[in-house]
């Protein structure tokens, strides 16, 4: 977000409104730096006056979660309600396109713009990556997942990831997207709400990965308890492998 032409003052004045969720670690720090943060904001950070407290930290981390058996099922459940087990092969909702068209955005030349329409309707596999840049278990999996996009994806342009934000801001969001260059698009922050967004309804707890088809039959999840992402990328490979 510095980088995009905020300053640390303004990223104050965002602190002053809504906490700070995490540690700040020597790689955020670092981040901090190379995209110009000024002293007093790293000592701020540092200082933990505008972080949530540790209990605060707790209950967001130990909200139940509720699962969920197809992506577009948990688009039209509403928010903490335990969905219902539809008869396999029954798509409810429409296709990953239909929820997902219009909605995304990626980062471009130092700012988010529109994802392109056509290049989404190409994809057969949708890999739903659930975080936000106060998770640090979630920006350590940014970085895997980056690696492995940047490996997997040249090889198989039928896969796409997709970023929903669980961030508190707009600003955050686009922090997050900015500092650690995903290069996949993501569900633009004021679209949350709408048929992209609500796939997130029944997400409590992040960092969280999961992998839907183009009908949005949900093929693998890394759950919310006891994340398991090796299983989720696990079962891409052996499904992309006989593409």
């Amino acid at each position: 977000m510095l980088r995009s032409g905020y300053s640390s003052e303004a990223v104050l004045q965002e602190l002053s409104a809504r906490k700070f969720a995490d540690t700040l670690d020597s790689i955020g720090e670092k981040q901090l730096i190379q995209a110009g943060a000024s002293q007093d904001l790293i000592n701020t950070l540092q200082s933990g006056v505008y972080q949530l407290s540790p209990a605060e930290i707790a209950a967001i981390k130990q909200k139940p979660s509720q699962p969920s058996t197809t992506t577009t099922q948990a688009v039209n459940s509403p928010a903490n309600s335990v969905p219902s087990t539809p008869p396999p092969e029954v798509q409810i909702g429409g296709t990953m396109y239909d929820h997902l068209k219009g909605d995304l955005v990626y980062w471009h030349n130092g700012s988010l713009v529109p994802f392109d329409d056509e290049a989404l309707e190409r994809k057969k596999f949708y890999l739903l990556f659930f975080s936000a840049i106060w998770s640090k278990e979630g920006r350590q999996l940014t970085t895997r997942l980056s690696d492995y996009y940047n490996q997997v994806v040249p090889q198989h342009p039928e896969l796409e990831v997709i970023f929903c934000s669980l961030d508190r801001s707009a600003f955050a969001m686009e922090t997050y997207i900015s500092q650690t260059n995903m290069p996949w698009p993501a569900v633009a922050y004021d679209k949350r709400s709408g048929k992209a967004g609500a796939m997130q309804q029944n997400i409590h707890q992040v960092p969280r990965i999961i992998l839907a088809d183009a009908t949005g039959k949900v093929l693998s999840d890394s759950g919310d308890s006891q994340s398991d992402f090796n299983k989720v990328l696990a079962d891409l490979d052996r499904i992309l492998a006989h593409q």
